[in-house]
Formats: C-alpha cells, structure tokens, sequence
C-alpha cells in the first residue's frame, strides 16, 4: 500500500499544474511540488492547515475574497459537483498570480464524499495573450481574421526588437511563412474554406511558440515569427517545429480532409539591419524553401 502510494505521489509530483486534498473540514491533507512551485509554499507549511485560513487567499476579478465566501471547493464538498473559476492566489512573496482552479469531490467506496481536491495551473500566459489582444483591437494592430498581429503590428515590433539588439546586444531571429499552394485551396474549396485554414495554420503556430515570442500575419496566407533571444544554432529546431506541426494538421471540411504545409525563410538578425533589409531577407530565403520543394525550412545565420 505504501509503495502504491508513492507511486501516485510521484506521478502527482510531476504534474506541472498544482494539485491539493482537503477532507469534508477543507484541513489540507495533501500538496504536490506543483503547488509548491506556484504558490511559494512548501508541503510542510499547509499540510494540516484549512483552506479557509487564508493562506492562498484566493480573490476574484472584483476583489471578493472566494476563501472566505464562495469557496469553490467548498461548493464542491457541499454539493458532489465540479467546479471552475478564475481567480488570483496571492504568492508567499505577495504577489498576485492568476489561476484556473478546477475542483472535484474525493468519494469513499461507497460513494460518500470525504474531502475534495483542486486542481490549479498558472493562467499568466492566457491571461496576457488576452490582454495583448484588447491592446491590439484598441490600437487597431490585429489582424480581424486570425485575431493576431498584423502587419502593422509587426512593423512597430520589428523595429523595436532591432533598436534593443543595437543597443543591448540583444539577438533575435524572424522566420517569414507561406501556406503552400494556398491559392488551390482557393480555387478547390472557396474563401471560406480557406480562411479556415488561415486560422487552422495560425493557431498551430501560436499554440506552439513559445510565450515570449511573436507570431503575425503579414498578409494574404504570409506569416512572421519574431524570435527572441536566440542564437544562430539554436534557431532552425524552432522554426522546423512550425514546419512540422503545420504538416500534421488537419482541417475537416464535409466529408473532406484538408492538409496543408509551409515553407519558411529564417535569420537572424544583423546590426545594420532595418526592418525592410530583414524581412526581405527571410522572404528571399522562403523562396528557395519553395524552389527546393515547399515544405521545408531554409536558414541563413
């Protein structure tokens, strides 16, 4: 039993997301290294403490304090259900972080309910995606099909990025991307079909970037992905993941399966460069992805 019980320790340990138990008095018997890393608590700080005491004080959007009000794993307890809401637990530092916190009862063999647990997973990164995209709409930088940055945006960006590697030192790569053979996608299925896979391409690329870089259109089915901090080396594995995950995406439309891929052009940036001299030079090196086949990466360093 107590090997068994390691085992799930081990594997709830691991867990990036933050998991804790409480029994019917909300007194938490368990804390797993996830919420350690999230909160700045330690297992050794909680374990026996209620909830209720305060100690990730949970608030929401207006302030309201859930710990000590509508607790949701209080809900939970109370009526067998899941549960979940956003909200912001308040750091050992004391910071706020925003949180998705999910909840669920923990049953006895019988069916009785005899504690609950939480779930809950940093949802900094959603949470600044959604407010770079209310900063983009009021500044009218966002590309109203694909909800991304335009070419506007990518303009400011680029320019920015190229002043910070003037005068910081700062390197970073962009990767220019073509849909292959968009315009048959056109031609075959219609607009409506291919802005669906505008949109499929996008999210494939956004979902997976990583959360300091930019991805934007540039127009028509072209991309751009600023990457940041990167050197040379280090900058083909990243832009041959887009190339290969575009490839294994799939679009279900009626009874047809739609699949498209993607050649990129990528650089790193250069000291005398502007803003036009570098994305002419990722467009040029784009080209020769398709003049070697499509659907491949070209890099020049």
């Amino acid at each position: 039993m107590k090997q068994e019980e390691d085992f799930y320790k081990r594997i709830l340990d691991n867990l990036y997301e933050g998991v804790y138990f409480v029994d019917t008095d909300r007194k938490i018997t368990y804390w797993n290294e996830g919420a350690s890393r999230i909160s700045g608590y330690n297992s050794d700080e909680v374990i026996g403490t209620a909830c209720w005491d305060n100690i990730l004080v949970h608030i929401n959007d207006e302030g309201v304090n859930l710990c000590q009000g509508a607790c949701p794993l209080q809900q939970t307890i109370a009526d067998g259900k899941t549960h979940e809401v956003e909200a912001y637990l308040r750091h050992k530092d004391g910071y706020r972080v925003p949180v998705l916190v999910h909840t669920s009862p923990i049953l006895d063999s019988r069916g009785k309910i005899i504690g609950g647990v939480e779930i809950f997973s940093d949802n900094s990164s959603r949470k600044a995606a959604v407010q770079r995209i209310e900063a983009l709409q009021k500044m009218t930088l966002l590309d109203e099909l694909t909800q991304i940055g335009n070419r506007r945006y990518l303009d400011i960006d680029l320019s920015a990025k190229l002043a910070e590697a003037q005068r910081y030192s700062w390197t970073f790569g962009i990767a220019f991307i073509d849909i292959d053979h968009f315009k048959m996608v056109n031609d075959t299925f219609g607009h409506d079909v291919g802005d669906e896979v505008l949109k499929l391409v996008t999210r494939t690329l956004l979902n997976n970037s990583r959360l300091f870089d930019v991805v934007g259109r540039w127009g028509g089915e072209e991309f751009i992905a600023i990457i940041t901090h990167i050197t040379g080396p280090k900058l083909y594995p990243i832009v041959n993941r887009y190339c290969a995950l575009v490839e294994q995406s799939r679009l279900s439309v009626n009874s047809n399966v739609i699949q498209v891929t993607i050649s990129i052009g990528a650089t790193i940036a250069k000291v005398n460069d502007t803003v036009d001299t570098l994305v002419k030079r990722a467009d040029e090196l784009m080209y020769q992805s398709k003049l070697s086949g499509r659907n491949r990466v070209t890099v020049d360093v």
